[in-house]
């Protein structure tokens, strides 16, 4: 995904390998990091859902959202998760139920509208709408 973000579609992307600053606590990065971006992207797995850190960007995230109240986090599943999966991951099975999202493994079937609807997500202006249709695939969220 990175070379055709940063490389062909042009966005600058925060990578902590690569962006935060070492020595500075971890959690002052990924706050940074989230407000200082202007959408944040959640690529989610099972190995995502198992760390501790990513649980916490998540958080910060969520936080963001729900502070500012601008569309500000794009969910996109690496794989398919079961929602009971998701079920002691409050906050993010609450927000699969409210958002769309978008789904790498529906993007084999059809790689052209996938990218398009990334691209589309990353320019959505700011405000928090409940009926944006952007990001969900044909199974749409409860394809879960």
């Amino acid at each position: 995904m990175l070379p055709v973000l940063e490389g062909e579609q042009g966005w600058r992307l925060c990578l902590h390998h690569r962006d935060f600053q070492p020595g500075k606590p971890i959690m002052e990065n990924i706050t940074d990091a989230i407000y200082g971006s202007r959408k944040t992207i959640c690529v989610i797995s099972r190995h995502y859902l198992q760390s501790e850190w990513c649980s916490r960007e998540i958080q910060m995230a969520s936080f963001r959202l729900f502070d500012e109240q601008k569309d500000v986090l794009i969910l996109l599943f690496l794989e398919e998760i079961p929602s009971r999966h998701l079920t002691p991951y409050y906050r993010m099975r609450k927000l699969v139920k409210k958002r769309t999202y978008l789904s790498w493994p529906q993007a084999a079937q059809h790689p052209g509208v996938f990218w398009q609807n990334v691209q589309r997500a990353l320019q959505t202006g700011d405000a928090l709408t409940e009926n944006t249709d952007l990001l969900t695939g044909p199974a749409g969220p409860a394809g879960l």
